[in-house]
């Protein structure tokens, strides 16, 4: 006789993709074997306001968001180095208040490389973006496609995290078992 498992807790992962002009963020949410995404948006700059004034709304956005839904954890892309300098100097910028953002608000940040990510997602390192996208609505049972690519690399991040943890859990209960009975 199986003894009854205990209800598995409520989990929810802001996952980040951080930019300048847009800022993806999506929130999941685990409770049991049920996932919903309770969030999903961009966060937007308008290329007229000054770098200062950009930041700042990146920041209190996603605090405001971070308040809103009190995530466990945070997911984002670690920095690649892109060909044109000055997007890699603005897209680190804007990931910098990101990690900001999350610490503010007492959320642990997990970085995981563009090619973990799609492992997670895809289960291939080279998957497209239109893999991905198709993907991340599947695995999250969305009715309609993900609105921008933005928003489906910042879910993405969190599917990510969401599989680590499991895989972690798994490992942690393998462990405590022991080595299995060779002789059966």
């Amino acid at each position: 006789m199986q003894s009854p498992q205990k209800p598995s807790p409520k989990l929810t992962i802001m996952g980040i993709d951080p930019g300048l002009a847009r800022v993806g963020l999506g929130i999941i949410v685990h409770e049991g074997r049920q996932t919903h995404v309770p969030f999903m948006s961009d966060i937007q700059t308008s290329q007229i306001w000054d770098l200062a004034r950009r930041l700042k709304h990146i920041h209190d956005e996603i605090r405001r968001v971070a308040e809103a839904f009190r995530p466990d954890a945070a997911a984002i892309e670690s920095l690649y180095f892109a060909k044109n300098a000055r997007t890699a100097v603005q897209v680190a910028q804007a990931r910098g208040v990101a990690i900001l953002a999350t610490a503010d608000a007492g959320i642990e940040l997990f970085e995981y490389t563009p090619l973990q990510i799609k492992q997670a997602v895809a289960g291939y390192g080279r998957a497209g973006k239109e893999q991905m996208l198709r993907m991340v609505q599947v695995l999250l049972g969305l009715e309609t496609p993900v609105a921008s690519d933005h928003t489906g690399d910042a879910l993405a991040a969190a599917i990510c995290h969401s599989h680590h943890l499991r895989m972690n859990r798994i490992i942690a209960a393998a462990a405590q078992s022991g080595p299995r009975d060779a002789k059966r």
